[in-house]
């Protein structure tokens, strides 16, 4: 008897043991930082398909989109974050509120969709923002602009969602390199950034002038050619202007970061992006 209750004993505390582990990952997360895989290449240069970093959510505090949502199609579990958090929704406020800085890469929820986005913000509460000739237009004056080369990749399939890379250089053949143009986009506040531009982009190189309301933000990508982003309208597929509420948090360095379609194949691993810093 005395066996089988050693063994309960040990049964009972190790469910308490994962049980506590849980709450405590998940109170990491939700206050500290939350883990982002890049999916797409609406960041590039700056984020690179396969980039793992960590969110500050410290640096702007916490609304209801600080806490997690928790989607497992496989296991049937959709749980969003208004669903737990809900109560703190509605009033565009943040508990220990932070305000973020023009030029921050920002991850945030979508407005329409809840998705999590990631962007840089470029456009502040009051701004005027405008795109000409592909030149940003912050409260009517072009960013600087300084030639930063080529940004070179190779043409092949990317990411779990398995899209080719869009190339400046024309139809490029698989394993050709596929070129775009850099520029070193400097904004008002003096942050200093690489953009990307492959040409003419129908409805975002050229637009009207965004006035931006009181309490929300304009974001744009930095691979300005292959961003759906707050140049467009929530209807069109866009981001539109997004709620002081629906920051999540800064994005400040890079942890870890694979080119391959799975974090377990090791020979696509770019060691040179580990814990890198982003700018």
């Amino acid at each position: 008897m005395a066996e089988e209750g050693g063994f309960g004993s040990a049964i009972w505390e190790t469910i308490k043991t994962v049980f506590w582990a849980l709450i405590i990952a998940g109170m990491f997360r939700t206050v500290f930082y939350q883990p982002f895989w890049i999916p797409s290449g609406s960041m590039k240069d700056t984020l690179l398909i396969g980039d793992f970093l960590f969110v500050n959510k410290m640096a702007y505090g916490y609304s209801y989109a600080s806490c997690p949502s928790i989607r497992l199609q496989r296991f049937g579990i959709d749980v969003d974050a208004k669903d737990i958090c809900g109560f703190l929704d509605g009033d565009n406020t943040r508990i220990m509120g932070g305000e973020p800085e023009r030029g921050d890469v920002v991850v945030f929820r979508h407005p329409a969709t809840g998705q999590d986005y990631i962007k840089r913000l470029v456009g502040m509460p009051g701004d005027t923002i405008q795109m000409i000739n592909g030149v940003l237009q912050i409260n009517g004056e072009p960013v600087k602009l300084e030639d930063g080369g080529q940004f070179s990749e190779v043409f092949e399939r990317q990411g779990p969602e398995g899209r080719p890379p869009r190339c400046e250089n024309g139809a490029v053949g698989p394993g050709a390199e596929c070129l775009k143009s850099r520029q070193i986009e400097t904004l008002p506040n003096g942050t200093r950034h690489s953009i990307l531009n492959i040409g003419s982009f129908r409805g975002a190189d050229d637009t009207g002038v965004f006035h931006v309301p009181e309490g929300q933000y304009f974001m744009v990508g930095d691979n300005r050619d292959n961003s759906l982003d707050s140049r467009f309208a929530t209807t069109a597929g866009g981001v539109g202007f997004v709620p002081y509420e629906n920051l999540i948090g800064r994005a400040d360095r890079i942890i870890f970061s694979s080119a391959g379609r799975s974090m377990l194949f090791f020979w696509t691993w770019r060691s040179d992006r580990f814990f890198k810093g982003i700018e």
